[in-house]
């Protein structure tokens, strides 16, 4: 019996792997995992192509309740689907750690993220520093991590790649244009110049799937900029090699 972490991709259920499907149909039980990202997966194409009923789960049973998902991994095949790479979350590799510690055998089946499908915008993916996120706004505090990762990262020449909060089950996604917003406020509040209205920015909305949506230009210009639905993310370049400079004229405006 084992615990199969299956990626999904990015965007519907025909991205996942063949490998990743032969999984599916020889298990007992298959929990879809909700709330990292979203996807335009078909819960009843998804049934019918592995031949098994599809749980979907939230934050709660992945995190809280990650004894029953163990428990039943003890006795029959339980495989968790999780939409991008199965080890882009945190949470999931702590699964994997604890089930282990329990004798439990596991098995990954990687796939496509948005850590990789940034490619697409022509910036070189090793020339990326640490990754940052970008909260909901609140009235009682203003994270500032974001801004801190910019300025350390620029601090090597690196490109710093936003992801955008969201919470799938309320149907609440930070867009693009709020984060700009915010950015930009941390910039007043700190003054360092590394997010200004005239900073060049890319922007990227749904990437994986066939209407995603790349555009470069200064922040004041894209805040006004209606990326269609979510998700999104923003990336700081830092210093461009030409190559990259020839690249991103394709998506400015």
């Amino acid at each position: 019996m084992a615990l199969y972490l299956i990626g999904a991709g990015l965007y519907s259920e025909k991205d996942i792997t063949i490998r990743g499907l032969e999984l599916l149909k020889r298990s007992d039980e298959i929990l879809l995992e909700g709330y990292t990202s979203v996807s335009s997966i078909d819960l009843k194409k998804l049934e019918q192509m592995c031949g098994r009923k599809v749980r979907l789960v939230d934050r709660d049973l992945m995190e809280q309740g990650s004894s029953e998902i163990l428990k039943n991994a003890r006795n029959k095949n339980v495989s968790i689907l999780i939409v991008g790479d199965p080890l882009s979350a945190t949470t999931h590799f702590s699964l994997i750690e604890e089930a282990e510690l329990n004798g439990i055998k596991t098995e990954i089946v990687h796939n496509a993220s948005v850590i990789t499908a940034v490619g697409i915008t022509g910036l070189q993916l090793y020339k990326f520093g640490k990754i940052t996120s970008i909260p909901f706004p609140s009235e009682k505090y203003e994270i500032e991590t974001p801004y801190e990762v910019l300025a350390e990262n620029l601090s090597i020449r690196a490109h710093t790649l936003m992801l955008l909060d969201l919470n799938p089950q309320q149907k609440k996604f930070l867009t693009a244009n709020q984060a700009i917003e915010y950015m930009l406020n941390l910039e007043e509040k700190k003054g360092k110049g590394i997010f200004r209205r005239e900073t060049k920015i890319v922007v990227c909305a749904r990437l994986g799937s066939p209407d995603f949506t790349v555009r470069y230009g200064r922040a004041d210009s894209l805040i006004s900029e209606d990326f269609g639905s979510p998700p999104h993310c923003i990336i700081v370049p830092s210093q461009l090699h030409f190559t990259e400079e020839e690249n991103l004229k394709k998506w400015e405006i």
